[in-house]
């Protein structure tokens, strides 16, 4: 069963000043999609999600990470959360099941500032990514074939890559890869490869 799947991410401080900057270097290391490149969408959301949004725009054609933090600049709060939407290419299979494509796939960024939601970012982590359902990296309802396979394999490592980039490149001393289920993903994947046809 499809289950959503999240990146966590810490960062030695995570103050006021630091969380567009740190926000901006998460989102250079995503490998942002061929036909939807860049960031489409931000909103600022005040002290708690039960609260309104302050701020949403929406962007065709996507802009600059760096473009996307100066919409938000202005409303930087250190009890505020900050998401940003882009999309990747992943591989899925067409409807009809014959044929694999590349598709644009949504992945949401929220940054939330040390007092947002009382605190969350301690345990949710600063920068959260939501990357929707894991069916990309799992496909468990299809009986994979060779080349499903090699796809499903792409889409992992597309996956793998963008968090040890993080890790590397934009500063995050903690990153924690999870789904709601608390299921681990490395697990369900090992025992789905070794299913394959």
């Amino acid at each position: 069963m499809a289950d959503s799947l999240y990146l966590s991410l810490w960062f030695p401080a995570f103050e006021e000043p630091e969380i567009l900057p740190r926000t901006v270097d998460v989102l250079r290391q995503f490998p942002f999609s061929q036909r939807r490149p860049g960031v489409t969408y931000v909103a600022v959301q005040p002290v708690a999600w039960s609260e309104p949004t302050i701020l949403e725009q929406r962007f065709q054609p996507g802009i600059a990470p760096e473009q996307a933090a100066g919409v938000a600049s202005e409303l930087l709060h250190e009890d505020y959360a900050y998401a940003f939407e882009a999309y990747w290419d992943l591989w899925s299979p067409t409807p009809s099941g014959g044929k694999w494509l590349e598709t644009p796939t949504l992945a949401r960024f929220v940054a939330q500032g040390s007092q947002f939601e009382e605190g969350a970012a301690a345990e949710t982590g600063h920068v959260q990514v939501d990357f929707g359902l894991d069916a990309p990296f799992l496909y468990e309802q299809l009986t994979l074939t060779a080349e499903a396979e090699e796809h499903v394999r792409n889409n992992v490592h597309k996956l793998v890559e963008f968090t040890a980039l993080v890790e590397k490149k934009a500063g995050a001393t903690g990153r924690l890869l999870w789904s709601e289920s608390e299921e681990n993903l490395a697990q369900k994947l090992i025992a789905r490869l070794q299913r394959v046809n």
